[in-house]
């Protein structure tokens, strides 16, 4: 049983699953399906948000195929990590830190530890720009309040795991209406957007549309998601000894985690698919969030998409996915520091650790350019192309694990998936290093 799932039982037990002999395919779905959907919430936070509605004002609906890529390998990752917690019983800082020495150890830890606060940051802006869309609230009192989010994380955690899980799903189907109803009214082309599906080779060529390619990127395929899977993979109770038992944890969470993920890869189209329709024939000028909200109540931008409905629920949008995502970050920062090591922090001490040293940063470059909302949405953009950037020392190592006989057994990666896999994660870490030179 991993370290986070100790820390866990501070708050739930695990949820006991039906008999493999007994039960239906939906029965046995529902009992498995939760932690898909506390994983998909992270890909669709406001760093999410921002990098599809910038990609749509910018290259109207060409970076859906970036957007559809991006998911696919995302699944093809979080099976592995499915896979690593349900067959290995660790979560993923686990197995890498008793398979790397020390010093290694510590690397990985601090990378990853500055991928949770690039995580947390947009959280942290995200939040506070909709409570001043909502409430007219100043962007620093904004960013002082999610300190305080602490206190609704753990509200929602004192009710256990399995209400958590609904509640996310809750918010994951409110915001998927929401932005669906706002396309709907939006009518884009739906032949435009098609052809937008269709991958394009000039990401290679086009240095702004590789940084945004690398943002979605970023923002859609996040180390700390790849190490809260396999820890929530743990969370079934079910006989690990039993084969069929094994077998059947494997299949439906994966079904979990796949159904899941198409639903955030809607939600995050029809943000692209809204900042290509809304923006696009503004001589291609980022879309901001401020932007959407005036051009949803504007009827000189927008025309009959315009009402102040659609606005607001575009704010109440923004700030719930703000605060789940606070859930997801502080139960992936406990994974990562327990697994490697070996220090175990209440949750409450380690969110609001999470949250002091983010909030560090975001205060001094605030108190130097001035609180202004375009330059901490240039921050959460490129807090997204820092997660793409560690993100192949999550992935590398996830795939060789997975592919050790002795740590898998008979559920061993085979020859073409961990061929798939190496050459997934050296894709990302080729477009890396061809941002950075």
């Amino acid at each position: 049983m991993s370290d986070v799932k100790k820390s866990l039982d501070e708050i739930n037990e695990s949820v006991k699953v039906p008999s493999v002999y007994e039960s239906s395919f939906v029965q046995k779905f529902l009992a498995y399906s939760g932690p898909g959907a506390l994983v998909a919430v992270g890909y669709m936070d406001p760093g999410n948000w921002l990098t599809s509605l910038s990609g749509g004002s910018q290259y109207r609906y060409q970076l859906l195929s970036v957007l559809l890529m991006s998911i696919i390998v995302a699944m093809f990752m979080q099976s592995l990590s499915i896979k690593l917690g349900v067959v290995a019983r660790q979560d993923l800082a686990q197995a890498i830190a008793v398979k790397v020495p020390y010093p290694i150890r510590y690397f990985l830890w601090i990378l990853n530890e500055v991928a949770m606060m690039a995580t947390d940051l947009t959280g942290v802006v995200g939040t506070a720009i909709a409570l001043r869309l909502l409430f007219g609230l100043p962007l620093l009192y904004g960013i002082l309040l999610t300190i305080f989010d602490v206190l609704i994380v753990l509200l929602f955690l004192r009710f256990g795991i399995r209400r958590v899980e609904f509640v996310v799903l809750s918010a994951i189907l409110i915001v998927g209406i929401i932005f669906g109803i706002e396309v709907f009214r939006a009518n884009p082309p739906l032949g435009a957007i098609f052809q937008g599906v269709v991958p394009t080779a000039d990401i290679f060529q086009n240095h702004q549309k590789l940084v945004l390619s690398l943002g979605i990127m970023g923002a859609t395929i996040m180390p700390h998601n790849i190490y809260l899977h396999s820890s929530l993979a743990q969370s079934r109770r079910y006989d690990h000894n039993n084969p069929a038992q094994v077998n059947e944890a494997l299949r439906f969470a994966n079904w979990d985690s796949t159904v899941h993920l198409i639903a955030a890869f809607l939600i995050n189209a029809l943000l692209l698919v809204l900042g290509g329709t809304l923006f696009f024939h503004q001589n291609g000028s980022l879309a901001s969030f401020q932007n959407v909200f005036d051009g949803l109540k504007n009827t000189a931008i927008v025309g009959n998409l315009a009402n102040p409905a659609m606005s607001w629920l575009f704010a109440f949008a923004l700030l719930i996915t703000g605060l789940i995502s606070s859930i997801t970050s502080t139960l992936s920062g406990q994974i990562v520091m327990e697994g490697y090591l070996n220090i175990r922090l209440p949750l409450w001490e380690r969110r609001l650790l999470t949250r002091f040293v983010t909030l560090i940063p975001i205060l001094i470059i605030g108190f130097m350019v001035g609180f202004r909302e375009q330059d901490f949405e240039d921050m959460i953009v490129y807090a997204q192309i820092a997660l793409s950037i560690a993100l192949p020392f999550t992935l590398f190592p996830m795939i060789f694990l997975t592919s050790s006989k002795k740590l898998m057994g008979k559920h061993v990666n085979n020859k073409l998936v961990t061929l798939v896999g190496i050459l997934l994660a050296s894709i990302i870490t080729i477009l890396n290093l061809q941002l950075i030179i």
